[in-house]
This record gives C-alpha cells, structure tokens and sequence, in this order.
C-alpha cells in the first residue's frame, strides 16, 4: 500500500510539473474551458473544437475568466469588445491564435461593384445602411494637439491588395492620372456613400478592394476591462480617431483603462492613427484642453479621481509584435501605461505619408511612463522612434535598435526624472532632442547630434517614487543629466551641457571624429582622427551592424559598474535611480545581455567588441539574461 501511495503521489507530482512547465511557455497558467472559433463555424455551436463558433465576439460573450478563445485560420471582419477579463495573471481570459495558423481580423470589408469613371479613376456608391451606426467617411478626425494642415482628413482608407491609399484634398484630384501614391477620396450624403479611388493599371473588382468600416480591431468598449492576453493575430484596417493624451486614446487595438494586459506575437498594421493604445478613458472632457499644458495637469487630476493608481492600472506587457503602416503612433499611451513593459517589438513606417501632422507621432509615445520597461526594440523608419512627454520617472530605456527615424530617436519632453537610458544603439541623424532633467544616458553608442533646450517653463508634475500620486510641480531647467560609457561619435556634442544650469555628471565616455566632450568631464578620450566607419545591412529578417571599435579603450580610462549609488538621486524629484521595483539598480550586462566586466567595463553596448572591423547581428537578439 505504501509503495502504491508513493507511485500516486509520484504521478500527480510528474503531472504537475508538467503543467507548471507548459504553462510556463505560454505566460499563462488557466485551467478554464476552451472554445473554438472557425470561419466554417456557427455561432450557435457550442465552441468545441468538433463544432466551433463563427466569430471570435461570439466566443468573446461566452467566455469566463481563465478561459482560452483559440481562433482557426481564416479572415475575421469584425471588432472584438471583450465584454469582461480576467480576474488576476493567473486566471485571465486568453484569445489566441492556433498553433501554426493565421487567423487575421480586420475592421474592413471587401467592395466589388466599381465602376470607372475615366482613366485610372473608379467609383462605387454604397447605402448608408451599409456602415451601420458608425460611417469612417464622414467621420472627421479631430482632437487636442491635431492640426490637419489645411484640409480635411476622414478616418476612412481605401486598400488595394494590402496597400494603402492616401485620401485626396478634393476630388479633382483622384480624376487625375494616378501617381506612385494613388489616391482617393469620398462624399456622404443622406442616402449614400460615395469613394473615387485610383487603381493604376488593373480592374479592382478583380481584385481585393477593402475599405474601413470599423472603429477598432480588439478594443473594449468600457474601461476595467482586465487580465486579457491577445497572441498570434494578424490584426489591421482600423478607422482610429485622433488619441491625444487629453481624451480617450483608441487604438486598432487597446486596453482602454485597464490592467494587466499581455499583447505579444502580432502583426498589428495599417490604423488611421494609432496601433496600440495603452491610453486614458473618455469623458465629458475629451478635446477641450485647448492645447494647454495647464489643460493636461487638469486630465491628471481628474485621472487620480477616476482610479489612477498601482493598484488598478497599467502593468501591461507588450512583447514581440510587429507594428507598422499608423498614421500617428505605433504604440500611444497617456497615464494608462504606467508600470508596464514593452519590450522585443519590430516597429517602422510610422507617421511616413505626413498628410497631417500634431503633437503625438512617433514609433512609441507615452505620456506618464511612470516604471515603465521599454527593452529590446527595433524601431526605424518613423517620424521619431520614442518619445516620453511627461512623467518619465522610473523609466528604463534600454537596449533598443534605432535607425532611418526622420526627427530623432529618442525625445524626451518635460520630464524631471530620473529616467534611465542604457546600452541603446541610436543611429539617426538626431540621437536625442531633450527637454527634461534627470536622465541617465549610460554605455550607449549615439552618432546622431544632441538637440538640448536650455529652460521650459511649463509647470510639470513629478511622483513620490513608484507610484501615480503626485509630489509636486516644477519648471524645467537646463542640466541634472549624467552621461557615463558611452561611445559618441558624428555630430555628437556634449559640450552642449558647458553652460547647463543644473550640475551634470559625465565620466568614462569615448569621442570619435568629430564628437566633442563637455568641460564637465574630467578625463574624456578623444580621438578625432577615428571613424568607426557604422553601417546596417538587412538580410532574411536579421539586422547587422558593422563598425570599428578598439579594446584599447578599455585600458585608457577606468570605468565603473553603474550603480544606484553611483548615479545619486534626480535634482527636482528628490527620487533615486533604482529599478521599477525599487531595488538598487546595477548595469551589468550589454546589449546582448552579456555580462559585463565588473572591474573595467567596456564603453558602448557591446561589452564583448574586438579589435578592428567587425559585423555584429544586432536584430533579432536572443539576450542570455
């Protein structure tokens, strides 16, 4: 009996370690019901994987906290509100796509019944009744911080085997021959909907013609909506509204003031205005802020008075996805982001077309990145690749591709720290434009110029350490930086900071070509005869740097570990440079997540760089720790 009761208890341990082990690999350890959603469904089957739903809504309605929605492949054209989350990580309501399928859902349907009108020119009229309550083409976009240069922009888009076009300024226009960027444009009047578009060289009912009819792709339509995972879609074709960080911010996808989000392993493209939205509720007060800063701290306010705190916001986790083709951010988030990661996202092709411009493009914009992880991205080919507005406190920036962005990298407005910015490589023409305090740039290697701001004068909140509750408000004074291990070459200037009002800290930096050194650093190396000769090559997905770096830079200078102790506290804050969970903070590994030398540290993200030329793989990169 006794060796049978051993066997038992033997099994039920194996099993569970089992589980503990799968569960592990998916982030999730539910043990709810899983239901089937196939485009060869029904939505009155019973969600089984033998008889599965039609719709992903479908199985959204029946679905319970620890439940799994597992999604076939096919096309789904609808916009998914998850009436209810989860109730903790451990028991969250999962929607996934099957293993080794696509399963995309897009906000747009297909229209075949056009007709030409001349040329490259082609029309279809569409009923009113055909949008149902919410019409994209006579939906303006509006908002705090929006400036539409001059003309109208819709929400709505017209694409043509994926691609999209771009709406004209008047109709004139898309009678014309079609150019390299082919246009469209649509009226609305009491009955119908009618869209001109150009369809260069080819008939467009033979081929796939979408067009916008929904808001959003994954959104709720309350806030509170908590403990979601959404993996493995391919979501796109989203009519999103302006989000400025004054109103409710929706995205293709978004977690509409909520908590505990995981968004990881999608392909999220092609909304109007944001990708992903991390971003505030709405109220009565949305897009009346008249473009202030003092219209902001009242959003603030109210945001403490409706729940703002660490206890029910923010810790989302937005991992591995590819975001691109969005006409303002790839990722937005005003006060909702607050404590998450973001983290291992490729994002590019952000705010490109510049029909309209504003306050609130980039590859990522976050106002109120309080603790918020921004690691291992890729971001190129944006308008700017990060811009942190406010309320960077807490913030880590670290080990992140940047490169072909048009303003600069990384824009840091308004924030009084600390916040900080480690083994990055930045490699656009701008490296920073900074207007805050309390940064930390550490062991990054920047060969863009420095734009810094000498005094803003806006009245800006900072925090008591890890948490949304507001300590004080302060203007914004040149200087309270520290810049340690870095590798700077092109235009790179610190001696920008000579003049700066508050004390800065500089030490143990590398200054190639033409990169100049400030007087606050005691014994800079420079070298101004030395190109390091950077370059990127993309080949089958991977991205790789070469360059020319020398281990004689180790034995130059004696560099220390950066630690909390060594960085001290920010100026205005009074806040010390720890980790998001108040532990001391220790950079100790490279941007390949290799350790580094805890004696000498090597200068620049690569603690392991060798003589001479050399070509590093930099995307993607699995980090050891």
């Amino acid at each position: 009996m006794a060796r049978l009761l051993q066997t038992a208890l033997l099994l039920v341990v194996s099993g569970a370690c089992l589980f503990m082990a799968a569960t592990a690999q998916t982030g999730t350890s539910q043990t709810g019901r899983e239901y089937h959603v196939s485009v060869h469904g029904d939505d009155a089957n019973e969600g089984s994987q033998e008889k599965p739903l039609r719709t992903i809504s479908a199985a959204a309605q029946l679905a319970q906290p620890g439940d799994i929605i597992t999604v076939h492949s096919g096309v789904y054209r609808e916009s998914v509100q998850p009436p209810r989350g989860g109730d903790s990580e451990d028991k969250r309501i999962t929607y996934q796509s099957a293993a080794g399928e696509k399963a995309e859902i897009k906000g747009s349907e297909i229209i075949r019944n056009w007709e030409k009108v001349q040329g490259d020119t082609w029309k279809t009229v569409l009923p009113n009744s055909f949008f149902g309550g919410f019409n994209p083409y006579s939906d303006l976009i509006h908002g705090d911080w929006f400036n539409p240069k001059d003309r109208q922009h819709h929400t709505g888009a017209v694409y043509l085997n994926g691609f999209w076009l771009a709406e004209a300024a008047a109709l004139e226009d898309v009678l014309q021959p079609a150019s390299e960027t082919p246009l469209w444009y649509g009226t609305v009047d009491d009955q119908n909907t009618t869209l001109w578009a150009q369809f260069k060289g080819v008939n467009p009912n033979d081929q796939e013609v979408e067009i916008n009819v929904r808001k959003t792709v994954f959104y709720p339509a309350r806030p509170n909506i908590n403990y979601i995972t959404v993996r493995g879609f391919t979501l796109c074709h989203a009519a999103t509204q302006w989000a400025p960080p004054t109103a409710e911010q929706t995205g293709l996808i978004g977690t509409h003031w909520s908590r505990g989000w995981i968004i990881e392993n999608n392909t999220v493209s092609h909304s109007i205005c944001s990708g992903i939205s991390l971003g505030k509720y709405g109220d009565e007060w949305d897009n009346t802020s008249a473009d202030t800063a003092e219209g902001y701290v009242k959003t603030i306010e109210r945001a403490l008075q409706n729940g703002w705190d660490k206890g029910t916001i923010g810790h989302h986790v937005v991992r591995n996805n590819t975001i691109s083709h969005c006409e303002q951010a790839g990722i937005v988030g005003s006060l909702g982001a607050v404590f998450s990661t973001i983290s291992g996202n490729t994002i590019h092709d952000i705010h490109v077309r510049q029909l309209f411009t504003g306050a609130e493009m980039s590859g990522i914009k976050l106002h109120a990145a309080v603790d918020v992880i921004i690691e291992g991205n890729r971001i190129y080919r944006c308008c700017r690749g990060l811009w942190l507005d406010w309320m960077a406190q807490g913030t880590r920036v670290s080990s992140n591709l940047f490169y072909d962005n048009i303003d600069q990298d990384l824009f840091v407005e308004v924030n009084h720290g600390p916040f900080v910015v480690d083994n990055n490589i930045f490699l656009s023409p701008m490296s920073l434009l900074s207007v805050s305090q309390g940064g930390a740039y550490l062991y990054n290697l920047m060969a863009g110029k420095l734009v810094l701001n000498r005094f803003d004068g806006r009245q800006t909140p900072f925090h008591k350490p890890h948490s949304t509750e507001l300590a004080g408000m302060h203007d914004n004074p040149f200087g309270d930086d520290r810049y340690c291990n870095n590798i700077l070459t092109g235009a790179a200037d610190l001696s920008l900071y000579d003049d700066a009002t508050l004390p800065v800290f500089m030490a143990g930096n590398v200054f190639l070509g033409s990169a100049k050194p400030s007087k606050h650093e005691k014994d800079p190396l420079v070298i101004p005869d030395y190109d390091p000769g950077l370059g990127l090559a993309e080949k089958g997905g991977e991205v790789f740097l070469s360059g020319r770096f020398d281990k004689a830079w180790s034995g130059t200078q004696k560099r220390q570990i950066i630690t909390t102790g060594l960085l001290g506290r920010s100026a205005i804050s009074g806040a010390a440079y720890d980790n998001a969970d108040g532990t001391p903070l220790k950079i100790q590994h490279d941007y390949f997540g290799l350790q580094r030398q805890t004696d000498n540290p090597f200068p620049g993200p690569f603690e392991t760089a060798s003589d001479g030329d050399q070509k590093l793989k930099v995307w993607p990169v699995s980090r050891t720790r």
